[in-house]
């Protein structure tokens, strides 16, 4: 059997070389997030340059919607994996069926409700997220058409990973991004759709990600567990489970959307479209620089779960050392990587002399912030993965309720440059907040 095949495996978790084990499956979940974030940027790339600069800024408004259904993803996702990686540690194959079909249960009833609601209310919503004049009339079928297709969304590959499956998982990712990056010029250059055509073409990569997962959970054979009727049916126990110990990313979501639309609403109210168009592509950057960090914190997760379940202690313990220094070290290069190239990055999506200009700033001050963005994070699903909400909670929303956002509220008055750094600033104080939290509470 071939190294990566035998590291392919619920019994891999508990008793393969950790190392080796962790470059599997960090490697694997980086890939899948580096994937979507290549989309992030060249999703953006074909909205500038095919719509235009204007356009990018709307559907960076809309961000938050996706952000928030994201939440939604990321809660029941963790949550039932959580569940899903202990209770296969631990033998117990029916509690693990039981707790991946109340996920999607959960998942699918939160879709259905984000299309209705979201479609009902779009205007009040627009208003919101501060879509006014131009940005507003290309924020609306952007946003019409990603609302409807929220029913088509899956959250579903922290489950795959839960049981070993990190090349599936890995596809989960890989497939639906590159129909995206097929659709996305063939919709907006080919078809003329423009901005509904950068929708169109999300929507469509979903649509093959919850084909997918269907197929997975329900058709493919040789698994350690199957779903059927009786395990997507509610049981109060499984559903608080997942509530409990999925909520602080549900919470950190949500502050995410919260802190998103602060900041872009503070941005175009005192500083207008130029500061707003600079800080869309900033974020989408950001997006797809910190995806590694993404990548490590969601692959040790299976392996801090299935090794918590089966009292593997001290193992479990290393690898969350591990992990902070691979996201401490690649951190740190990748901020000194974007201050260095800011200017040359900046000008592959921006044309505007006083855009760009405004853009590079708030790059290099960004990118100080992004050197410990992955920590905060990381240690907060390090304790979901083990089944303990309560400092999860405080690393994921604490941090964004009592720093980040103070922070930003304070800078919005100063002026963009004062809101760069605040953001900054942000990052850094929650990374060293969270270990100080370790360092309290253990783990």
């Amino acid at each position: 059997m071939p190294r990566s095949a035998a590291l392919d495996s619920p019994a891999a978790l508990g008793h393969a070389p950790l190392g080796r084990l962790l470059w599997h499956t960090c490697s694997q979940t980086t890939l899948s997030v580096g994937v979507y974030g290549i989309y992030a940027l060249s999703n953006a790339w074909f909205v500038a340059r095919g719509v235009g600069e204007t356009a990018l800024a709307a559907v960076n408004l809309v961000t938050p919607l996706l952000m928030l259904l994201g939440a939604v993803s990321t809660t029941v996702g963790v949550g039932g994996a959580s569940l899903v990686a202990r209770s296969l540690g631990a033998g117990r194959p029916a509690a693990s069926a039981q707790a991946a079909g109340n996920a999607m249960t959960i998942f699918w009833t939160a879709a259905v409700l984000t299309t209705v609601g979201g479609l009902v209310g779009l205007e009040p919503l627009l208003t919101l997220l501060g879509a006014e004049g131009e940005v507003r009339d290309f924020a609306r079928p952007y946003a019409s058409i990603i609302l409807a297709g929220a029913i088509l969304s899956t959250g579903f590959s922290a489950i795959v990973r839960a049981e070993g499956r990190l090349r599936f998982s890995t596809m989960l990712w890989v497939l639906p991004v590159l129909t995206q990056l097929l659709l996305d010029p063939l919709l907006i250059f080919g078809c003329g759709l423009g901005i509904a055509g950068a929708a169109l073409g999300t929507v469509g990569g979903q649509a093959v990600s919850a084909g997918m997962s269907v197929w997975f959970f329900f058709v493919q054979r040789n698994r350690p567990y199957r779903i059927g009727a009786a395990q997507l049916r509610p049981r109060a126990s499984v559903l608080g489970a997942i509530g409990t110990i999925g909520a602080p990313s549900l919470l950190a979501g949500l502050g995410a959307t919260l802190l998103a639309v602060v900041v872009n609403a503070s941005l175009a109210a005192v500083a207008g479209g130029v500061a707003l168009a600079a800080y869309a592509v900033c974020a989408r950057i950001q997006t797809f620089v910190t995806m590694p960090q993404l990548g490590i914190t969601q692959g040790i997760q299976p392996v801090v779960g299935y090794n918590f379940g089966s009292g593997k202690l001290a193992r479990t313990h290393r690898t969350r050392t591990l992990a902070l220094s691979a996201t401490l070290g690649y951190g740190a290069l990748a901020a000194a990587v974007l201050c260095l190239f800011a200017e040359p990055l900046i000008g592959l999506f921006i044309s505007e002399p006083d855009v760009a200009g405004q853009a590079v700033d708030a790059l290099r001050i960004l990118a100080v912030g992004m050197a410990t963005a992955g920590v905060a994070p990381l240690l907060a699903a390090y304790f979901q993965a083990i089944g303990r909400a309560t400092p999860s909670y405080l690393i994921s929303i604490g941090t964004v309720i009592a720093v980040k956002l103070p922070l930003v509220l304070v800078a919005a008055a100063l002026g963009p440059t004062a809101m760069w750094i605040a953001l900054s600033a942000g990052e850094c104080l929650s990374a060293l907040a969270a270990f100080f939290l370790v360092r309290r509470r253990g783990g």
